[in-house]
């Protein structure tokens, strides 16, 4: 390209992130294929160069919030008699709240009986199991056992089971898998609805466009201008491009320009249902959660071969596992696909944009998005709020006119003829 135009006037700029070279498949390379033109016909740029003169030094204002959240953790320490007091004491508060005896609640957990045992209890069992070390103290104890206390006797019926606490966490996955999987499912259909939702928004695409032409226009002859697109982050710096002489941003303008010639463009943000949503995931938090899954299938089916030597103990355990195993090992399956599906929808999002997933991940492009459709939002409700009051002001104004009319109709009646 050789020079550019000469600029018709000293313009505020748009601070964005020019785009100079378009990805293919993203929107921008979209929009050159299908040669749109760089100015929009919604905009009048006469009225842009009044509106946005650079002679008057911008303001800009900033405001934020920020929310704190603390925990309080506290501990109740007693006693007891083999084992250290505290641990001892915390055992029996424990077991006052499963309320069964320990040989029935022994068999449903081998049982891995759901109605009898539930998380929590399963949790307090795991933490609750005896160490090495106490192991080998209640071994080596030779009095009479009915003397013990009641966290002793606990530690002993447990240490009857082979391999107890790796049976229990076991037995805590089979019990949290179902929810585990319909949560997990759930936001990465969350991923999925989220980007197809943005990516065949005619609506936003639209309003993409006009920003670029707008950007343009602003830029025009300067190193900033010729955009082909732009950076995802310069949808947030039409706030800070201000008007000369008034309050209005770009982003009012933006809004007070579609109301006026695209007004069924205003409401975009209705194609984009699942965008909020999404944009409280984390795709690390999503890789790590995949990865607890096949691990804790991984542990139980080791749990299920190590458990084939323990003898009539761990009959019904393996029973119970064997099936869960079958069901679980599909459902696993199922969820690992549509996990790899989220992440190439995620990637591509990214793409779409313009952007480098690896630079701007899929939190990123949700924030920022989510982030431009409440300024959207906002602009437009101040442009109405003061339309409203503009229009309650020029009605008063008329009243006025009018009865000042009226006032000089009746000054002249009275007052007769001007002439004798």
């Amino acid at each position: 390209m050789s020079a550019t135009a000469p600029r018709r006037s000293t313009l505020k700029p748009l601070h964005w992130s020019k785009v100079t070279r378009v990805l293919q498949g993203s929107l921008w390379e979209e929009l050159q294929r299908f040669g749109e033109p760089q100015m929009a016909p919604e905009f009048d740029v006469s009225e842009i160069e009044t509106l946005f003169s650079a002679t008057v030094p911008k303001s800009d204002g900033s405001d934020g919030k920020s929310r704190s959240r603390r925990k309080s953790t506290g501990s109740k320490p007693d006693r007891v008699h083999l084992i250290d007091l505290r641990r001892a004491n915390n055992t029996e508060i424990m077991l006052t709240k499963v309320k069964m005896p320990l040989p029935d609640m022994m068999a449903a957990a081998l049982a891995m009986d759901e109605s009898v045992l539930d998380a929590d209890q399963v949790e307090n069992l795991i933490k609750f199991c005896p160490t090495k070390e106490e192991m080998e103290l209640l071994k080596g104890y030779t009095g009479d056992k009915e003397h013990l206390g009641k966290c002793e006797q606990f530690f002993l019926e447990l240490m009857k089971v082979p391999r107890v606490e790796s049976k229990l966490r076991v037995f805590l996955f089979k019990i949290q898998f179902s929810s585990q999987i319909t949560d997990f499912k759930k936001s990465l259909n969350t991923v999925n609805s989220s980007c197809e939702e943005v990516r065949k928004s005619l609506k936003l695409k639209e309003i993409m466009k006009r920003i670029l032409s707008l950007g343009n226009t602003l830029n025009q002859g300067t190193a900033r201008g010729s955009a082909l697109g732009f950076k995802l982050d310069s949808l947030l710096k039409l706030t800070d491009t201000r008007a000369s002489n008034s309050k209005m941003t770009l982003m009012h303008y933006l809004c007070k320009v579609l109301a006026s010639k695209r007004p069924e463009l205003l409401d975009f943000h209705k194609d984009l249902v699942s965008l909020e949503a999404a944009s409280k995931i984390q795709l690390k938090s999503l890789a790590e959660e995949m990865q607890a899954i096949i691990k804790g299938l991984e542990k139980v089916n080791q749990e299920l071969g190590a458990s084939e030597n323990d003898g009539p103990v761990s009959d019904s355990f393996r029973k119970t596992l064997k099936e869960f195993i079958v069901i679980s090992e599909a459902e696993v399956g199922s969820v690992t696909n549509l996990y790899s599906i989220a992440g190439r929808n995620a990637d591509a999002l990214a793409l779409y944009f313009g952007e480098d997933p690896a630079r701007c991940p899929f939190e990123q492009v949700t924030a920022t998005l989510l982030n431009f459709v409440r300024l959207f939002q906002k602009a437009h409700e101040e442009n109405c709020k003061q339309a409203e009051i503009e229009k309650k002001k020029a009605q008063k104004e008329a009243e006025m006119e009018k009865e000042k009319a009226k006032a000089g109709m009746n000054t002249i009646k009275k007052g007769g003829s001007m002439f004798p």
